[in-house]
């Protein structure tokens, strides 16, 4: 059970910074333990179960371990989110608040989809903008793999 909630947001410039230049087993997943790692020492949590985005569970919780301050019993699974209810909250919360993060950008910007370089929208948006020669903005994540296929994509039908 949880009676508080925390949640950082991690810039796309330092997600960048890290998929490229990280070294291995020092990139993404990395990246996300030293966030919980905050946040569990922001919250003084003394037990905590997380959804490990490692592929093995144990890294990703001692890296989580290795980067606190505060001591904590943490506890890392896959489907994390499907099979304890206090993760399955935290995954809401973060996805309410990038859904108000990403609504305040297209107020800004116009409607670019999901962000996700999955979503159609969102890989036209930002195409029409490379066509027009602008440069992906500040809140976008240069490292998608996406971005190289679409530039080349527009170089071969030049």
């Amino acid at each position: 059970m949880a009676d508080r909630a925390y949640w950082v947001s991690i810039s796309p410039e330092e997600i960048d910074e890290v998929v490229t230049t990280g070294r291995r087993l020092r990139k993404l997943n990395y990246l996300e333990a030293v966030y919980f790692a905050r946040v569990v020492d922001q919250l003084g949590a003394r037990k905590v179960t997380v959804d490990a985005s490692d592929v093995i569970p144990k890294r990703f919780r001692d890296d989580i371990v290795d980067n606190m301050r505060t001591k904590s019993k943490v506890s890392a699974f896959h489907k994390a989110d499907r099979d304890y209810p206090v993760v399955s909250a935290a995954s809401i919360i973060a996805k309410v608040e990038r859904d108000r993060a990403v609504e305040l950008l297209r107020g800004s910007h116009g409607d670019f989809g999901s962000g996700y370089p999955s979503d159609r929208l969102t890989r036209s948006f930002f195409t029409e903008r490379m066509k027009r020669g602008e440069p992906l903005p500040e809140y976008v994540r240069k490292s998608w793999k996406t971005w190289p296929a679409i530039e080349q994509t527009l170089i071969d039908s030049f």
